[in-house]
This record gives structure tokens, sequence and C-alpha cells, in this order.
């Protein structure tokens, strides 16, 4: 097949027309290269989404803590939170912290 006859056919016809040449560039300029391109919005959509997660986790996480907060108000269970996280204790008063082997072997892991 020659270049003669390749040029007598309809889509070489059309593909070197002008506009459609035009409009080729501009297209994949506008999918590939922009500012706005459509890989920077996937990219963005992706960014939303994963932020959205987080934002959904902390609005959980403030509420675990209000409730919390409400919880620890009251003297008794300040005391109680005190005492079990940070091992607080009167005067004249002696604490036993008791480890299972279990336990033990879970710290060793971490």
């Amino acid at each position: 097949m020659g270049l003669k006859e390749v040029r007598k056919k309809k889509w070489f016809g059309l593909l070197t027309n002008i506009y459609v040449l035009v409009l080729t560039i501009f297209v994949i300029w506008m999918l590939f290269f922009d500012t706005n391109s459509f890989l920077i919005h996937k990219e963005l959509k992706k960014e939303i989404k994963n932020l959205e997660k987080t934002q959904e986790f902390l609005r959980n996480e403030i509420e675990k803590d209000k409730k919390l907060i409400d919880k620890l108000s009251d003297t008794n269970e300040l005391e109680k939170f005190a005492r079990e996280q940070y091992y607080l204790k009167k005067k004249n008063e002696e604490i036993y912290l008791i480890e299972y082997e279990d336990s033990l072997k879970n710290k060793k892991n971490e």
C-alpha cells in the first residue's frame, strides 16, 4: 500500500483535518498536562476521601472524650480513673500490681 493509496482513504482525511488535530491536542492537553487535569482531580478526590475518613475518626474520638469527661465529673469516678490509669494512691496505702503470664507475653511481643 503506497502513500497515494493511504491518502485516498476516508480515515486519513479525517485524521489530517486541522479541526480534528486541534481538538485532539486540546483534549490530550486538558486530560494530562493542564493544571486542572483529570489526573490531578483524581488525586484530589482520593485525598478528600482520606481526609473525610480522618475527620470521622476524630469526631468519634471527640465523642469518646466527651463521655469520659462527663464520667469524670463525679469524684468517685475520677478517683477510680486516677488509680487505674496513673497508679495513684492515698497516704499510708500500698498498691500491688499483679501481672499474669499472658500479659507478660504480650508486652514482650510489642
